[in-house]
């Protein structure tokens, strides 16, 4: 077994806490449908915002799911580079899998298509 990671990406259109924690959970439960995973595959979650998101952890929408009480999830603020997209919530989330690393789905939603567009055609990235 390896340890993979999965990278996904979300945008919001408000600093709230309702649309910041909404938009984290729908993010992780598309990575873990696309990838068949369950919190025991899971060895911890990196979560990153841009500087204009501020009203919650968005780790907080994570540790509420059911069964995802021990998993270790750590956030951060994501790089602030002029010009980069706003509102935005990534997440980094490291598995333990047998898959191949071209197995693994990455998921990117809203305006947060525009960092993969490579992986944007996915049928996983539909909003």
């Amino acid at each position: 077994m390896t340890v993979r990671g999965i990278r996904g990406a979300t945008t919001v259109e408000a600093n709230e806490e309702r649309v910041i924690l909404e938009a984290t959970s729908e993010l992780l439960k598309r990575i873990v449908e696309a990838n068949g995973i369950v919190p025991e595959d899971i060895a911890s979650i990196i979560v990153t915002v841009t500087h204009d998101l501020d009203a919650i952890f968005p780790a907080r929408a994570i540790r509420q799911l059911p069964g995802w009480e021990l998993v270790p999830l750590m956030c951060a603020l994501e790089v602030p580079v002029k010009g980069s997209l706003e509102k935005c919530i990534r997440l980094m989330v490291h598995v333990n899998t047998d898959k191949r690393q071209d197995e693994i789905r990455h998921i990117f939603l809203g305006r947060a298509r525009e960092l993969r567009p490579d992986l944007a055609g996915d049928a996983d990235n539909t909003p």
